[in-house]
């Protein structure tokens, strides 16, 4: 019987913890974005520089984050802000990932303990 490959992903704007849920144990990945150095670097210069930079560097680390889910057959999103809908709406138009079926839930900030939970009850009910 072969086994499907299912991932959790916990997210916000700076950060992504990718859990692949398996039988045994979490293989746990950490993918963060360069959102947070920005604001200090750009703001003197311009408004609209700082912008631009924001939106590069979360083009940059959504295609780090789709790169890492591209081999899974199920995949589920989940978090406290909007970013994972934003990274759902850009890889929805890849047709690299109409083959993986996705499910997106808001929740609260989370302990990674609270984040494994919610992986294993997720695919243990799937």
């Amino acid at each position: 019987m072969k086994t499907r490959k299912r991932l959790g992903i916990w997210m916000d704007h700076s950060i992504a913890h990718l859990m692949e849920f398996t039988n045994k144990h979490f293989e746990i990945k950490t993918i963060e974005s360069k959102l947070h150095d920005v604001k200090e670097e750009t703001l003197p210069k311009s408004e609209s520089l700082m912008h631009n930079k924001k939106k590069r560097l979360l083009l940059d680390y959504y295609k780090k984050l789709s790169e890492a889910i591209k081999d899974y057959e199920q995949v589920i999103l989940f978090g406290p802000t909007n970013a994972k809908i934003e990274f759902f709406d850009i890889i929805s138009e890849d047709i690299r990932f109409l083959k993986i079926k996705f499910e997106i839930k808001n929740t609260d900030k989370m302990t990674q303990n609270q984040q494994h939970a919610f992986v294993k009850e997720y695919f243990s009910e799937a």
